[in-house]
């Protein structure tokens, strides 16, 4: 398994912030979340990424996908992608993430 940099989910919390009318979907479980999240992350599990075509269903939204390694991120990413949504961004594992987490 490939673990993604601290360095690539700083930045790519900076890039969410920065682009107009982005989403951060953090796919880790409801647990996972409630014990530490970025603040204004969108709590979307792995195995409800489908949630994402109703609650989003303009393909070009902007989506900042995360977990806690990258992981699942990755296999999220590839699933919306496949789904058809153009503007979809793996920003790797919340373990790196040096910002502020609500608990």
């Amino acid at each position: 398994m490939d673990l993604i940099t601290g360095a690539t989910i700083n930045r790519g919390v900076d890039r969410w912030r920065a682009t107009e009318g982005a989403v951060l979907i953090d796919v880790r479980s409801e647990e996972e979340y409630g014990q530490g999240h970025i603040p204004g992350s969108i709590n979307i599990p792995l195995n409800d990424i489908e949630r994402v075509l109703q609650e989003y269903p303009e393909k070009d939204t902007p989506i900042f996908v995360h977990c806690l390694t990258g992981s699942r991120s990755g296999q999220a990413c590839s699933l919306l992608k496949r789904s058809g949504y153009t503007k979809v961004e793996n920003i790797g594992g919340i373990a790196g993430y040096q910002g502020e987490v609500v608990r």
